[in-house]
């Protein structure tokens, strides 16, 4: 894409000393204005997502048509014609995740079903030997109507339920299940991560468990393209993980192709958190050895017959050829947000080769982002691709800054000084890659790997060196089943890296975690990172205002004060120190691990025992609170206050007269008539507010309570329907939090 030559002349006159260095500043960045294009495309993405309710299609295609009419009409006035591209490229991103939400559009479960016979192909399959999930499509559900049944389903397999029919499955053939489905999971609390979200695009619409009998329907196998596809997956990992011993086969297949449903769950936190974890999540350094190898190899063998050496252009032989190896690991590795820009920006190198040009590489991450924006706008929001597209960029940019430098020393150099140059860059990489990727695993993860560095300074040449040579070299022997060849000295690899992983891992401070910030911070240190990469002059260092910015938000932040499962099982309370104590270790585990994770706690704050309800609680039930409560609780809840606000959390009706008469904020955690019963507190959540608006979360200050359900935080999307009231539930509870205040 070259840049706009305009004529002096055609440029605006400007007034003022300010005006002018803007001016002179837009002429000089020209040449890079064109990186922008994905940015403001997933700017109009972000806006399509944050929207509450699902807008109409008619006023995307009319502003995106006004933009190009527009755009043609202003085409030799400059600043009419940026802003109209810059408007168009904006409205394009919104209309891509329009499109995208229409496509994939598939029915979502309502409520619980089964347990139910549920039929159909497996598209996906784990390969734990004690836990698996299985992903169905072509679903077919006992009891439910054709329009009612989710395209695609995922199923949890445990134990025993793994052996028999279920034992050697691949993709294509087709089950038949007894079990229990759920509508996919909403966020734990507002502004977590959206599990119904990304099941939507994944046309998942039900997610839940085995419970029974298990039969294999039939002998053969079904599906296209995709469906072979995965059993050539499924197979290569499974070759893998059989021909290598103890955590070695697991570990390679995640390695090389990314498959880590076997690999064991504490070598997965350990490459977590030694900073290894982009290890496993295929990236450039796989395709760039995949593809260099394959071009090595074919000039190299092509350039041994001079006849067609010196006659065709084997360069460019081996050029295309490396682009389809690359293509088909593309297909093997199954195509994840990394993989697929790794493949993009090799298969451009590759494509230059071909045609004679020379590669910019700021300008190959360019397009490999707009392509993946436009065609799956939903991955703007995942950590992958932010992580994967931020520290390509800034090692795109740190590079170009140390280029000629670089350069120099490596070529003044000598042969025993290579290997010094040669850490330092993988020094450099870890540091800039680090530091680029911080704030989105801070962001999603909750957590940063302080000893990231030092960990790569030891597995990536191991990695790039040794294991994805020999991995390689596995993949091209397998067919013939000889891989043990390269999968022997590969393991010799594979358990070096796992060792650091676990060393690094289990120094004391390895880890720091840190409270979730607001996602407007992330997206303000996201948008100086870029002003920072993508510019080159001066004026590149004006992104401190954003990042100083994203700073203030992040410091003005106040978490809630008190948390409220949307299945009423567990609750939570912040207390002075900011730490968070939940109601119970026991009940609703995932949620409350989520909630200690977002506040940046590995355990929950240390509530005083209260040994006199131990032995009443053995005989209370499952749903009870466990003897982990302060001494304001007992079998009927727990009550405590906040400055001038007293908070009332109910377990049992017993204590509903008297606190509906001295609390200001009631959480009943069973049926209520709210406004029939409980007149006199200011706001009072019944168990049917809990279960139609999900987790509650609530903020006390200066005697005010602030209430944000993860419904508000949702919206009425397609992906988040919200749950069918019945008629029951309204005439049990007719009072909701936002209705009392």
């Amino acid at each position: 894409m070259t840049p706009i030559d305009w004529p002096a002349e055609t440029m605006p006159r400007e007034k003022g000393r300010a005006a002018s260095a803007l001016a002179a500043w837009l002429l000089a960045e020209r040449d890079r204005w064109v990186l922008w294009a994905p940015v403001l495309v997933g700017l109009g993405v972000i806006l399509y997502f944050e929207l509450a309710v699902e807008p109409p299609w008619w006023p995307t295609a009319i502003a995106l048509g006004a933009c190009v009419l527009a755009s043609i009409l202003m085409h030799r006035r400059p600043v009419p014609l940026v802003l109209c591209l810059v408007a168009g490229l904006f409205v394009l991103g919104f209309g891509a995740a329009q499109l995208r939400t229409a496509l994939v559009d598939a029915p979502i479960l309502e409520r619980e079903v089964g347990p139910s016979w549920i039929t159909g192909r497996i598209a996906e399959i784990g390969l734990d030997p004690k836990e698996a999930r299985v992903v169905l499509e072509q679903v077919e559900i006992d009891g439910l109507e054709p329009g009612a049944t989710p395209a695609r389903v995922r199923l949890s397999l445990r134990g025993s339920q793994l052996e028999g029919a279920i034992r050697g499955a691949v993709p294509g053939e087709r089950f038949r299940f007894r079990a229990v489905l759920r509508p996919p999971s909403s966020p734990t609390e507002p502004g977590a991560f959206d599990f119904g979200r990304q099941a939507y695009f994944d046309q998942i619409g039900g997610t839940g468990y085995v419970r029974g009998a298990i039969e294999r329907l039939g002998d053969g196998v079904e599906g296209g393209l995709a469906a072979s596809l995965a059993r050539v997956r499924h197979a290569v990992s499974r070759r893998m993980i059989d021909g290598l011993p103890g955590e070695a086969g697991p570990f390679a297949a995640a390695l090389v192709i990314g498959e880590r449903s076997a690999m064991p769950g504490d070598l997965q936190v350990a490459m977590r958190n030694s900073g290894l974890a982009h290890l496993i999540a295929i990236s450039g350094l796989n395709f760039a050895l995949v593809a260099g190898f394959v071009f090595v190899a074919v000039r190299f063998g092509l350039a041994l017959i001079p006849m067609l050496a010196l006659r065709f252009p084997i360069k460019k032989w081996a050029a295309f050829t490396a682009l389809l190896a690359s293509l088909g690991y593309l297909l093997l590795t199954g195509a994840s947000v990394p993989t697929e820009r790794a493949f993009l920006m090799t298969a451009l190198v590759l494509i230059a080769v071909l045609i004679d040009r020379t590669s910019l590489s700021m300008r190959l991450l360019m397009w490999a982002a707009l392509a993946i924006v436009l065609h799956s706008p939903e991955a703007v929001l995942s950590a992958s691709f932010q992580m994967s597209f931020g520290a390509t960029l800034a090692l795109i940019a740190a590079y170009e800054a140390i280029r000629a430098p670089l350069g120099g020393w490596a070529a003044r150099s000598r042969w025993w000084q290579r290997p010094a140059v040669y850490f330092f860059a993988i020094a450099f990489t870890s540091l800039v890659a680090g530091i680029a990727t911080g704030p989105f695993s801070l962001y999603h993860f909750n957590r940063f790997a302080d000893y990231g560095l030092i960990a790569n300074l030891i597995a990536v040449p191991l990695t790039g060196l040794w294991v994805m040579p020999w991995g390689l070299i596995a993949l091209i022997l397998m067919p013939f089943g000889v891989e043990e060849v390269a999968l022997v000295p590969m393991s010799l690899g594979l358990d070096g890296i796992a060792a650091t992983a676990r060393m690094v891992s289990a120094w004391h401070g390895s880890v720091s975690l840190v409270p979730s910030m607001p996602p407007v911070a992330l997206g303000l240190i996201a948008l100086g990172g870029c002003w920072l990469c993508l510019s080159r002059t001066r004026w590149r260092f004006l992104s401190v205002l954003p990042f100083g910015a994203a700073i203030l938000v992040i410091g003005l932040a106040r978490p809630p004060d008190l948390l409220v499962d949307g299945e009423a099982k567990i609750f939570a309370r912040r207390g002075e120190d900011g730490r968070l104590w939940l109601s119970s270790n026991r009940l609703a585990r995932f949620v409350g691990e989520s909630w200690l994770r977002r506040s940046g706690q590995e355990e929950a704050g240390p509530w005083p025992l209260n040994t006199s309800l131990a032995a009443e609680e053995e005989n209370v039930g499952e749903g009870s609170w466990t003897a982990e409560l302060p001494p304001s609780c007992d079998l009927e809840g727990c009550v405590y206050s906040k400055g001038a606000i007293r908070v009332a959390v109910l377990r049992g009706r017993g204590a509903l007269d008297e606190e509906c008469r001295t609390a200001d904020l009631v959480v009943a955690l069973f049926p209520i008539r709210s406004r029939e019963v409980c007149t006199e507190p200011d706001i009072v959540i019944g168990r049917f507010d809990l279960w139609r608006r999900g987790t509650h979360a609530f903020w006390i200050d200066d005697g005010v309570i602030t209430v944000q359900t993860v419904e508000q935080d949702r919206g009425h999307r397609p992906w988040a329907p919200g749950r069918r009231t019945r008629r029951n539930d309204d005439r049990a509870d007719e009072g909701v939090g936002s209705d009392a205040q």
